[in-house]
């Protein structure tokens, strides 16, 4: 089975979400559909299924790996590099 090794180097604790939902979507008025947090530096935007799918657009432009579900009940992480769920 293939490893993340981009969790291990991740900062702790995770950072503070930047803000409660997703700022590009609010901007446009657009709904996001899901939420995550970038763990590196704790930018919040809207998953794959939005529209606009900011939280792959903010990987594209700053190569931070891995985003953790912002969803109240759910700790699931994604890492864009190895494209697994770790």
């Amino acid at each position: 089975m293939k490893e993340c090794p981009h969790v291990p180097a991740l900062p702790r604790p995770e950072p503070e979400p930047l803000n409660a939902t997703c700022p590009e979507c609010r901007a446009l008025d657009s709904h996001p559909v899901q939420l995550r947090i970038c763990l590196e530096c704790g930018y919040v935007g809207c998953c794959d299924s939005s529209t606009y799918r900011h939280s792959t657009g903010h990987f594209e432009k700053t190569g931070h790996p891995v985003m953790r579900s912002f969803e109240p009940g759910e700790d699931w992480r994604w890492c864009y590099v190895d494209l697994l769920i770790v």
